[in-house]
């Protein structure tokens, strides 16, 4: 079967939809499918720096218009004729509605919208996703064959709520998953330690995401100020934080107002092949967002994997999978993130239990070969209807 993606962000960009979308066709590809992916040329000089195995599957596509994640695709329209079932992951400002008008045309073509998440934004950005959200969304969504979503959970509480509540026959949920063989338990990487300036007998937290704009709501703040505390009440801990973008210098200069140089370690953008050795210095994994700009959590699932337990924030859709492999705190209720993080490490004897559970856990439900199987189905049923 032939089969188009279309997403706003794809590697080497740093973000889970773009992570998840070439995971996904990576793994429909091993079941026989001709997969293409569409996104913006947002930057040459970054599209050189592309992994050959990614090349495989994407194709960049001129934006004369774009800003941020958001790109008008022109040509889209042209490229999907020649696919048998069009696969759109939402949100995608720009080109979300250039699929739609599309679709209209091609009423025997599938349509499958993956709903990612909701948008999210302050001042006149703000303004133009509600906008957007209002009289778009649900016309994107209506002409989907297929609404997948990660949660029912995530989408019952989301801005597509009213939309799902009267065509829920139109949705599925299907979990994002995770390659349990590259994220998987092993052996800690003394030159890791030594590189980045970790201490081998210390407690460690990693924290794994994006740090622009785009990815506002991941609320490195939060844990900046339960680490505050915890040095404050002498716990010690070290924290590496994983991942680049045009905030990464703020928060490191606010970790060094806090006082806590010496404790947090900001390592920057880490290549795919580097990441699965980090979650093996981790001890626990934090994920503090703080609101449903954050739907799932992808960095979960790759913690699990690796046998490192996890603490979330209590965000729809995202608890369903830190309830699998951890705790969940009060959405920016950094006292309840700290006493998670003591309790945790107060339980010594129960540890290597936890770190087994979650890591089998990662395997039976979350593995991208089960997840995968599951999407192969909807696409069989979707083009043997036509």
């Amino acid at each position: 079967m032939k089969v188009a993606h279309i997403v706003c962000t794809y590697p080497p960009y740093f973000g889970g939809m773009g992570n998840t979308v070439f995971q996904m066709v990576s793994h429909l590809s091993l079941l026989g499918h001709k997969i293409k992916v569409f996104t913006p040329q947002y930057s040459p000089k970054t599209d050189k720096k592309e992994l050959k195995d990614k090349q495989d599957y994407v194709q960049r596509l001129s934006a004369p218009l774009q800003y941020g994640n958001a790109a008008y695709l022109p040509t889209i329209s042209k490229e999907l004729d020649k696919f048998d079932l069009v696969h759109l992951h939402y949100p995608f400002f720009g080109t979300a509605n250039l699929v739609r008008k599309w679709k209209l045309k091609n009423k025997n073509k599938p349509l499958v919208v993956t709903y990612h998440m909701d948008t999210r934004g302050d001042g006149l950005k703000g303004f133009i996703f509600k906008i957007y959200t209002k009289f778009w969304m649900p016309k994107i969504l209506g002409v989907a064959d297929k609404i997948l979503v990660s949660s029912f959970d995530y989408i019952e509480h989301s801005d597509a709520r009213k939309f799902f509540l009267a065509n829920k026959e139109k949705f599925v949920e299907l979990p994002f998953g995770v390659d349990t063989k590259i994220f998987c338990p092993r052996q800690k990487d003394d030159n890791l330690f030594s590189k980045n300036n970790l201490q081998k007998d210390v407690p460690t937290l990693l924290f794994v995401g994006g740090m622009d704009t785009a990815h506002y709501f991941k609320g490195i703040e939060i844990l900046l100020q339960a680490l505050f505390l915890l040095k404050e009440n002498n716990v010690k801990i070290q924290t590496i934080f994983v991942g680049g973008g045009k905030l990464r210098e703020k928060f490191v200069l606010e970790a060094k107002g806090m006082g806590l140089e010496n404790e947090t370690h900001f390592v920057g953008h880490i290549s795919n092949e580097e990441l699965p050795s980090y979650y093996n210095l981790a001890d626990l994994f934090i994920l503090p967002s703080i609101n449903t700009a954050e739907a799932f959590g992808v960095v979960l699932l790759e913690a699990m994997a690796s046998g490192v337990p996890i603490i979330a924030s209590d965000l729809p859709g995202v608890r369903t999978v830190a309830k699998d492999g951890g705790e969940v705190f009060p959405v920016k209720d950094f006292q309840a993130l700290v006493n998670l993080i003591k309790d945790y490490f107060v339980q010594k004897e129960n540890i290597a239990v936890y770190k087994k559970q979650v890591r089998d856990i990662a395997v039976e439900k979350y593995s991208w070969s089960s997840v995968v199987d599951r999407l192969d189905n909807i696409y069989s049923q979707l083009v043997d209807k036509r």
